[in-house]
């Protein structure tokens, strides 16, 4: 990234800034409600970065080395986007109604209260920096020692950052988001948030790589044939997030318990009917259709279309978790748009500051040889 792009993205991130604190002075309930959703989003992106990288290390993988280094520059974000999201404990009292102990039982609303919410959410925050770190330091330490004992390494910290998460994920999801409608709840809700974040992530990883290759940094890296193994993960992991989606709202349909239907019933009427359906068609139909043939999860193009697709129905699937809970009505002005421009450019900025500083290509990975000869 050139300075001046440098100084474009921080410009778009001030500017989002500014417009989040107006909206806190003129509409504090919109306000926190986006910033609720970008913070969540961009968390999920580094996230998902550090998720890949510890599958790539458990399962061994050698097609995916040469790429390693992408997602390492997405979860290098985590540090500034959990200082950044300190702020919003602020917003309890204004979006979730169990944090002042209404609408909830009483057990429930002392779970969801302030308190244990704040440390469950330092705690979360600090694994994920502290673990995202670890993985960090080990792998620039592998390009000047690249022998097995650092790759042990890299797994072992792999191997705790994967239960970490999963349950540090599922806490969080129900903190922030679930906890909107302390009425409701559902046993499929944090699978569905993290299939969503899992799909997000491979869609701005992929998009990154495909950035990177088309400016000459890793065409001698990645091929057509490592787009395709990206585009076959985005395909099967947007097929699990429809799946998640259709099985938690059939089973919430037929089931037609009283504090389980107001969640869908509140989306399927207007004025959210529209947005509703779309999310399905955006995050799963278009992206399943465009990606279901050989050629096209091998085009640059094709792929790059799909991924910005995908990242974009991933704001409008938060938009429906988050808004309808604490807003009447779908509304799209300044904040809206201002707001995940600014987030967008600081994950941007701090992504492309992380792949600046080592080596792109991760010289001492063991397995970099077989992912220079991967051939689909």
């Amino acid at each position: 990234m050139t300075a001046r792009w440098r100084g474009a993205t921080l410009a778009l991130f001030a500017l989002g800034l500014l417009a989040a604190l107006a909206g806190l002075y003129w509409s504090p309930r919109r306000a926190w409600s986006n910033l609720l959703l970008v913070e969540v989003y961009a968390l999920g992106l580094a996230l998902a970065g550090a998720l890949f990288l510890c599958i790539h290390h458990l399962t061994g993988a050698g097609w995916s080395s040469g790429l390693r280094r992408v997602p390492e520059a997405m979860m290098g974000s985590l540090p500034v986007l959990a200082l950044l999201a300190l702020p919003l404990m602020a917003a309890r009292p204004v979006l979730f109604p169990a944090a002042v102990h209404e609408g909830a039982p009483g057990a429930k609303a002392l779970f969801q209260g302030a308190p244990l919410v704040f440390v469950r959410s330092g705690l979360a925050l600090l694994a994920w920096v502290l673990l995202a770190r670890a993985l960090r330091r080990l792998s620039l330490r592998q390009d000047t020692h690249p022998d097995l004992a650092t790759h042990r390494r890299l797994v072992r910290v792999s191997a705790v950052f994967v239960p970490v998460f999963a349950l540090t994920l599922t806490l969080a999801s129900v903190d922030w988001l679930m906890a909107l409608a302390p009425e409701w709840t559902s046993t499929a809700f944090t699978v569905y948030v993290f299939s969503g974040l899992l799909v997000s992530g491979l869609a701005a990883l992929t998009l990154i790589v495909i950035v990177l290759r088309a400016r000459g940094v890793l065409s001698d890296v990645v091929r057509a044939d490592h787009l395709h193994d990206l585009g076959k993960l985005i395909f099967t992991f947007c097929t699990f997030w429809a799946y998640i989606w259709l099985s938690q709202y059939l089973l919430i349909w037929y089931a037609d318990l009283p504090e389980e239907i107001p969640h869908y019933a509140r989306r399927t009427e207007a004025p959210w009917t529209v947005p509703f359906l779309v999310n399905l068609a955006v995050n799963w139909a278009i992206p399943f259709v465009v990606l279901l043939g050989r050629e096209a999860k091998r085009s640059p193009r094709v792929l790059a279309a799909v991924c910005v697709l995908l990242l974009c129905g991933r704001w409008l699937d938060l938009y429906l978790l988050i808004m309808p809970e604490t807003m009447g009505a779908p509304g799209l002005g300044p904040l809206e748009l201002l707001l995940p421009l600014g987030f967008a450019s600081l994950f941007a900025f701090l992504t492309a500051r992380a792949l600046a500083q080592p080596p792109l290509v991760p010289l001492g990975d063991p397995f970099l040889g077989e992912s220079l000869r991967h051939h689909t």
